[in-house]
């Protein structure tokens, strides 16, 4: 299946270093080659960058790399497709907007046979499950709160009530903002750390890289990644159980709730 990245600030913060090892797992150091992606969100705006191609050879990848954007919601993601042909219009982040916000969601599992009655307000490009579990959960949350925005805490109840759908039909992990929070489901694997002061030394797994986030920080940032797998060797990352959603904002969990865990996976042979 896929991996996913995110990460939640509360100031705005570039991912490249965190980007630089997930970038090598995408068909260097892991076999995600189908195409990658990712989105930054700045205000009400958003920079979404794909391409089709390994992110590991990826020019596009390296402008990301190398170009430090600051936000404080970003989502990525690297494929291996299990539903839909390696092209542009599967590549996940996939972006809609609803209440006047663009909502970005990438998703990393299988939903075999799931096909929602889709109303027409999202209908999704491409061939994949993911896109069709997107439009279909902000069709759900259009019928359920109408034009209007609910509060965070409506939100996520039902958010947890439609994750829980979606869990019972198979792997299902995903990360959902909308650049004011992030929302990260666990079906069958996710982990994340919260750096914050008193900074340290981290160094990736997939390269031989580091960095001194104390000499790059203030001491009021914190700054919450996760990921599909941890991406550094030197650091405790809490491990999400299987069947929970997690809501994180300015840095940090602030609530998660228990949904359905997803199947197990067949260990490698």
């Amino acid at each position: 299946m896929c991996q996913l990245l995110a990460m939640n600030c509360n100031v705005p913060t570039d991912i490249c270093f965190s980007f630089a090892g997930f970038q090598a797992r995408g068909g260097a150091t892991d076999v995600h080659a189908d195409g990658w992606g990712i989105a930054f969100f700045e205000g009400r705006g958003t920079r979404v960058f794909l391409d089709p191609q390994p992110s590991s050879v990826s020019p596009v990848a390296e402008l990301v790399r190398s170009y430090p954007i600051h936000s404080k919601n970003v989502i990525a993601h690297i494929r291996k497709a299990t539903q839909g042909i390696v092209a542009l219009e599967n590549t996940h982040p996939f972006m809609r907007e609803l209440w006047g916000r663009y909502w970005i969601f990438a998703h990393n599992g299988n939903l075999p046979d799931f096909a929602p009655v889709l109303d027409g307000s999202f209908t999704p490009v491409g061939q994949t499950d993911s896109e069709r579990a997107f439009c279909w959960l902000l069709q759900q949350l259009r019928l359920r709160f109408g034009r209007r925005a609910p509060s965070l805490p409506d939100l996520f109840d039902e958010l947890h009530h439609l994750t829980l759908d979606l869990g019972a039909r198979g792997a299902c992990n995903y990360l959902l903002s909308n650049g004011d929070c992030l929302f990260a489901h666990c079906s069958t694997q996710l982990s994340f750390i919260v750096r914050q002061a008193p900074f340290a030394v981290a160094h990736l797994r997939d390269q031989d890289l580091s960095i001194d986030f104390s000499a790059v920080t203030t001491p009021d940032d914190r700054v919450a990644v996760i990921a599909t797998v941890p991406l550094t060797d030197n650091e405790t990352w809490t491990t999400m159980p299987n069947g929970s959603l997690w809501l994180f904002a300015e840095g940090a969990p602030v609530g998660h709730r228990q949904t359905i865990a997803g199947p197990a996976r067949e260990p490698p042979v």
